[in-house]
């Protein structure tokens, strides 16, 4: 084989091959040999027609575009790998020119791996806000953990908001029952706003036993469509109204729900936790700001197979979330109100965006010559292992060496950058003044 054209343009590259008729022929046998079982002519038992008449009828070069299929891999290394093209995604044939002497010509055109010019990713002044809590936030944990504690008890009393309302009900559209209107011995907070708008102010003062119809109108943008902006009538029935007996909050309750002994004891431990929490997510905040200026001072002419690989792999992990809750994606993306094609409009800014920061990160490695030892994939391998109470052969069944490698690889290149990075006061919020 020889290269008979090669052009690079920005991130794309185009090749033309000449391949010389030995190699073709070697795959048009292979293609014969694969589809004469399913050939039958006149004179022939199905799958014994030779080669040289099924030519004679067809034409010359009738297995050579399935010739091709067979010898691909062996073209695609010399025409892509062996001229040190860094490939993304799948070549595509965009010209298949076949001589009179089976010396054929084909061109292929590929997206490469796009030239990354570094920007300034060291010493970034990056916003960083400071790790605080209030006491309101202290008291609404402490409100947690008493409601999470606190008895029930039934009351003969009409309903009043906060209360939890035990009820029956079915729902009708034109007097017509509609599906998925209908609950029996539902526990409904009142004030949640877990109902319909307008639905549970209704049921505030019914009391154990009380029936009436209920007038609602769900909302324009309601999910299922047959119901969106219809103004329907439930009937409902209370059957008991239920009051939560929350504790106070004192410390005989902080001996109760804690280790402590007393209450101001506590407020400190919700205090110190909330605290360590707030600054661990503010770092990562501080972190991805940093890693993402770093990919905003970058160039990158980035191919868009690398935005679709990101992307699929994106919906990819979506579905799965959603697969653990029983959904598909195809499901969620109909309750949204769209299709696939609208997830993926969707997702695809923030596939952008990740691809050029992987891109980004990748250079880092090059520019600093960043490395890693055996001996640091063996202790992450031996970390995975204890945090997932496995053996470590078998993680290593999960995760190979090279996807470590480069998982470490890239960490360390987000270091450079954060690591470097220079807290600063985030801005204060501009405030419009009447003039």
């Amino acid at each position: 084989m020889i290269v008979k054209n090669l052009e690079k343009e920005g991130s794309k590259a185009k090749i033309t091959v000449e391949i010389e008729k030995e190699l073709m022929e070697k795959g048009a046998n292979q293609a014969y040999l694969k589809a004469r079982k399913d050939i039958q002519l006149p004179g022939f038992r199905k799958g014994k027609a030779p080669r040289k008449l099924i030519e004679s009828i067809y034409g010359a070069h009738v297995f050579y575009e399935d010739g091709l299929e067979e010898i691909y891999s062996e073209v695609y290394k010399f025409a892509v790998v062996d001229q040190e093209l860094k490939a993304v995604g799948q070549a595509s044939l965009t010209q298949l020119d076949i001589g009179e002497d089976g010396t054929t010509t084909i061109t292929l055109e590929t997206e490469l791996y796009p030239e990354v010019t570094l920007g300034q990713y060291k010493g970034l002044e990056v916003e960083k806000a400071e790790a605080t809590v209030t006491d309101e936030e202290v008291e609404a944990e402490l409100d947690r953990m008493a409601k999470n504690v606190a008895g029930t008890e039934t009351v003969e009393r009409p309903a009043e908001n906060g209360d939890t309302a035990n009820i029956d009900f079915e729902g009708f559209d034109n007097g017509v029952p509609f599906e998925g209107g209908k609950g029996e011995n539902y526990d409904l907070v009142l004030g949640s706003g877990s109902f319909i708008p307008g639905f549970e102010e209704q049921v505030v003062g019914m009391s154990a036993g009380e029936e009436k119809d209920i007038d609602v109108t769900f909302p324009e943008s309601y999910h299922a469509e047959a119901l969106a902006g219809k103004s329907v009538v439930f009937h409902v029935k209370v059957n008991k109204v239920t009051v939560q007996l929350v504790p106070e909050k004192d410390d005989e309750f902080a001996k109760d729900v804690s280790e402590f002994e007393t209450l101001e004891d506590l407020k400190a431990d919700i205090r110190e936790k909330q605290l360590a929490e707030r600054a661990k997510s503010i770092q990562n905040a501080f972190d991805n700001a940093a890693v993402e200026k770093a990919a905003d001072n970058a160039t990158v002419d980035m191919p868009a197979a690398l935005v679709d690989m990101e992307l699929d792999q994106k919906l990819q992990e979506f579905a799965y979330q959603l697969q653990n809750g029983g959904m598909s994606l195809e499901q969620y993306a109909k309750m949204m109100g769209g299709d696939l094609d609208t997830m993926r409009r969707a997702f695809r800014p923030g596939a952008e965006k990740q691809a050029k920061v992987n891109v980004v990160l990748g250079q880092i490695i090059k520019e600093e010559n960043l490395e890693v030892s055996e001996e640091e994939v063996e202790a992450e391998y031996k970390s995975l292992a204890e945090a997932y109470d496995m053996e470590v052969e078998k993680v290593k069944t999960f995760v190979t060496a090279e996807s470590m490698k480069e998982d470490l690889l890239t960490r360390k290149a987000v270091k450079v950058i954060t690591e470097s990075a220079i807290p600063v006061a985030p801005k204060a919020a501009e405030t419009k003044t009447e003039e």
